[in-house]
């Protein structure tokens, strides 16, 4: 069965309707909004190969839509604050567009995502915190 619509027209049509920010958007947003949270949606080996957003929680991809939902088993509550806005990012920006589009059709209207994804934030030279940095973040906060 040939394919009718490409993953270009899919990212197409998600970028038309949800909120994209660039790495700087972000960058200047990090330093001082504490509403905001950078969600990593890569794969967990992209994520121990080159590191991640300092910050940024991890939600692989193929579980967000189980993990946003408060009826899913999977629900994780720290999506669950209206007054955060989550900004996704994958590698390149198209899973990141992709996800955005989904959680937006499920009801998140705080939900955006990271124009040219992790790819760009390095590019831009923005900070990398180390996947072991990143795993004792994830531990302290929660323990404590």
């Amino acid at each position: 069965m040939p394919i009718t619509k490409g993953f270009r027209a899919l990212v197409d049509e998600a970028s038309a309707v949800i909120t994209t920010y660039t790495v700087e958007q972000v960058r200047q947003r990090l330093e001082k909004d504490p509403g905001l949270q950078v969600v990593d949606i890569r794969d967990p080996r992209e994520l121990e190969r080159e590191g991640t957003v300092p910050g940024a929680m991890h939600a692989p991809r193929g579980m967000l839509e189980f993990w946003v939902d408060p009826d899913s088993p999977y629900y994780k509550p720290a999506f669950g604050h209206e007054d955060k806005e989550y900004v996704l990012f994958c590698g390149a920006g198209w899973r990141s567009a992709l996800a955005t589009k989904a959680l937006h059709d499920m009801g998140m209207r705080n939900v955006a995502h990271i124009d040219g994804g992790f790819a760009a934030w390095v590019k831009a030279e923005a900070p990398v915190e180390s996947y072991e940095a990143h795993r004792a973040r994830s531990a302290a906060r929660k323990s404590g």
